[in-house]
């Protein structure tokens, strides 16, 4: 069964909400079909552990403005991997290192990606570069 529409809103709020922050890659993951336990995964990550716990703690304000609460919160202390639970969307904010090595994407590649906002991306890297 795909993503809940609840799902999806709450997936494209917390990529937004990193996206605000400067995250960089974020990407969202539709595991619904493979793992019964949450509908999707979004990913991103951040340069340094102070980045990290900004994008973390502004994804967290914008989903509980949408009623969601994280149920479980891992890696916060460290900032290098942490881990928000919200039931139907898990929000993992990786240290550029970390996701590196982890390769989360490559994990779950057999499942859909979820279509973003174009915020989320940010403008495209030619008038980026031509603004320069």
């Amino acid at each position: 069964m795909p993503a809940t529409d609840r799902a999806r809103r709450l997936t494209e709020t917390a990529a937004l909400a990193a996206a605000d922050k400067l995250a960089q890659d974020v990407v969202a993951i539709d595991v619904s079909e493979r793992l019964p336990l949450t509908d999707c995964f979004v990913i991103a990550s951040a340069p340094n552990e102070r980045q990290v716990q900004a994008v973390v703690d502004n994804v967290e304000e914008k989903l509980r403005a949408l009623d969601a609460k994280p149920v479980r919160r891992e890696g916060t202390q460290e900032a290098r991997w942490v881990l928000l639970d919200f039931g139907d969307v898990v929000v993992h904010v990786f240290h550029g290192d970390e996701r590196e090595f982890y390769g989360l994407e490559r994990l779950w590649k057999d499942c859909p990606t979820v279509p973003l906002p174009d915020e989320v991306y940010g403008p495209p890297r030619d008038q980026t570069a031509a603004g320069e």
